[in-house]
């Protein structure tokens, strides 16, 4: 396990009530000095993604992309990794419904001064808007999931739809998908139509 592999099981461990001692130890062989607290896996597939497509080695940076098991779980992410736990710069990304949370963390975490970043509606809904409905359904057809779209978009929930809300509910309705898509539509983009909130995020890091 790679020592930004280390610090983050440890750091999940902390979270859900086990030692601090392990985390810091673990900080501190890592070198991490940021972390970037994302909701889930499918986040960090595509942040990952991203930093690739422009040479960057996040872990060799000292970053570290966390996924928390869910939006709610950043209060306490936030504070016992940030300015009043390991001391940690804090940065993530967020769905617009989550903002809220997100705020909250940052100031229970004494952390309002750093940055987070935004999504319009989710992650999903931003790659799809910046790649286009066609060309988000060349890529499906291209990962050999077109079928599978296709009889999705006969269900009799996804009539009255839109095509973007009906791809982004795609994504969703497997094990898995959310993530492999994650990478596969951020690797698919022109650099120069990256949504906003993703090219911050990576900018400011």
């Amino acid at each position: 396990m790679t020592d930004m592999g280390a610090f983050h099981e440890a750091v999940t461990a902390w979270v859900a009530g086990g030692p601090e001692g392990p985390a810091r130890e673990a900080a501190a062989r890592s070198r991490v000095r940021a972390v970037v607290l994302l909701e889930g896996p499918s986040d960090v597939a595509a942040i990952s993604a991203l930093a690739a497509g422009r040479d960057r080695d996040l872990a060799a940076e000292g970053i570290c992309l966390v996924s928390m098991g869910g939006a709610m779980n950043v209060g306490r992410f936030a504070t016992l990794l940030g300015p009043s736990g390991l001391g940690l710069r804090l940065t993530g990304l967020c769905d617009e419904r989550e903002r809220r949370y997100y705020a909250r963390g940052w100031e229970r975490a004494g952390a309002v001064e750093q940055e987070f970043f935004v999504c319009a509606a989710d992650l999903e809904d931003e790659l799809i808007r910046a790649l286009g409905v066609s060309r988000v359904e060349e890529l499906v057809h291209e990962e050999g999931d077109m079928r599978a779209l296709r009889t999705f978009l006969h269900q009799p929930a996804q009539q009255g739809r839109t095509s973007q809300q009906q791809l982004r509910r795609f994504f969703g309705t497997k094990k898995g998908r959310k993530i492999h898509y994650g990478r596969v539509l951020v690797e698919a983009l022109d650099p120069e139509r990256t949504p906003a909130p993703l090219d911050g995020l990576l900018a400011g890091l």
